[in-house]
């Protein structure tokens, strides 16, 4: 039966469009409109200012004269508690996520809702899109067959070993939502692999269409552009569903992913003690991991020996051209030489 509190000549719609906007009022008008421009019409969207320091208000106004367009103001309590202060004020048994400075293709919500009514086996429905903005050249956010399947289906284990990518502007069923018990609060990174996890240990698939139906928008200093504080997000997610997988095959999975990640963030933060200024310390802890290999570096550890001085300024440059949200230019590598490293929570 619908949920919805209209008239009966008033029916629900078909999906939620959660748009969480946070420091985007100048693009939060691009993604709203991305959502009036898609083909399946019957949706309803919640727009959630979560404390943001602009005037997100202001920038969602022109558009409320779309009456299935609404919009809330929320104390700042992240965008977890954003989005399920949002989803909660909706009635579709659908919803899609669609972050404030991101696009859906005119397509996306015809495809993702068709694929999850369909088949109710299905966890949740993801798709490929561009990435573009703060990146060195634009590019597909998969670019590789997904899973260990057909390439279509995802299983929980290859959710959890990142061989089946989810795209954020991703969409589930409300009754999944609320059987888990939402986005987690706790998490201050990583919040959404982590309930994609969750939603995965209910069984059934994830489901990956193979078409680009979304923008994806890096923005310099955004959350995802640090690798270190998605590694501890990640780890945290790892630790959280090893401990829920209690007996199952996919627990021993769980618990490599922990050890990588845990040598992982080891290997980042003996990056940090070359660059903090113990470039002899640093270099010494950074031989106990293989992640620098190839004659390339081992030349690297060779001119180190000799001159410890140039590590630092070496490991920052590799640091940035890795780096997700960088533009590639010695220009932009100078700049973020100013500004202060964030270590993560």
């Amino acid at each position: 039966m619908c949920p919805c509190v209209a008239s009966y000549s008033a029916p629900c719609p078909r999906v939620a469009v959660i748009v969480p906007a946070y420091g985007v009022a100048h693009l939060v008008g691009e993604a709203l409109s991305s959502v009036q421009a898609q083909t399946l019409t019957d949706w309803e969207c919640v727009v959630v200012d979560d404390g943001a320091p602009d005037d997100v208000a202001s920038a969602v106004r022109p558009f409320l004269y779309d009456s299935r367009i609404r919009f809330f103001a929320t104390p700042n309590r992240g965008v977890s508690a954003a989005r399920n202060t949002a989803i909660a004020a909706t009635s579709a048994p659908l919803i899609a996520l669609l972050d404030g400075d991101d696009l859906f293709r005119p397509d996306y919500l015809t495809r993702a809702v068709a694929v999850l009514e369909s088949d109710d086996s299905l966890r949740l429905a993801t798709c490929n899109a561009r990435i573009f903005g703060a990146v060195r050249r634009e590019r597909l956010t998969f670019d590789e067959k997904q899973g260990t399947g057909d390439g279509r289906l995802g299983t929980l284990a290859d959710v959890l070993d990142r061989s089946f990518g989810v795209y954020i502007g991703t969409t589930f069923r409300r009754a999944d939502f609320d059987t888990i018990g939402g986005f987690d609060t706790t998490m201050a990174q990583s919040e959404d692999f982590d309930f994609w996890v969750r939603l995965m240990l209910l069984g059934g698939h994830a489901c990956y269409i193979d078409e680009v139906l979304g923008d994806y928008r890096i923005r310099a200093g955004s959350a995802s552009s640090s690798a270190q504080r998605m590694l501890v997000g990640n780890l945290k997610v790892y630790e959280k569903a090893c401990g829920a997988l209690d007996g199952r095959p996919e627990q021993e999975l769980a618990a490599e992913l922990i050890e990588a990640t845990r040598r992982r963030i080891g290997f980042e933060q003996a990056i940090d003690r070359v660059i903090d200024g113990d470039p002899r310390g640093g270099i010494a802890a950074l031989r106990a991991y293989n992640e620098l290999s190839g004659p390339v570096w081992k030349g690297a550890y060779a001119l180190w020996a000799l001159a410890p001085s140039l590590a630092k300024p070496m490991l920052m440059w590799r640091r940035f051209a890795h780096s997700r949200g960088n533009t590639g230019s010695v220009g932009a590598f100078l700049r973020s030489l100013r500004t202060p490293r964030q270590r993560p929570a």
